[in-house]
């Protein structure tokens, strides 16, 4: 399994909150996402599925999806997802976040 490996933190926050940048860099993706009990590719569905019904569609849900994509997650199969959250997290929620997958999967 490839290991994931995060900056962001430490590279837009770091000087002003280091310790959220460790536990974003460090834990979240140092050690949850490098947890080999899930596959990447269902941890990534996992993801969009709580940023989704969380109400997020910001950039970080579209880097999200991209991750998802990159893991193996198709077309078809993300559409599904989203379908199928949208009777659970709302209607709209999925129009949100289908306009950010379309982007993604057009590309």
């Amino acid at each position: 399994m490839e290991k994931i490996v995060q900056t962001a933190g430490r590279n837009q926050l770091g000087d002003f909150a280091p310790d959220f940048a460790h536990y974003n860099d460090d834990v979240l993706f140092g050690e949850n996402w490098n947890n080999q009990d899930i596959d990447l590719k269902t941890r990534c569905i996992v993801t969009v599925v709580a940023l989704m019904a969380s109400g997020i569609t910001d950039n970080s849900l579209k880097y999200h999806l991209e991750n998802a994509k990159n893991h193996g997650v198709t077309k078809d199969e993300i559409s599904a997802v989203i379908t199928h959250v949208a009777f659970y997290a709302g209607w709209p929620r999925a129009w949100a976040v289908f306009n950010l997958a379309k982007t993604v999967w057009t590309d």
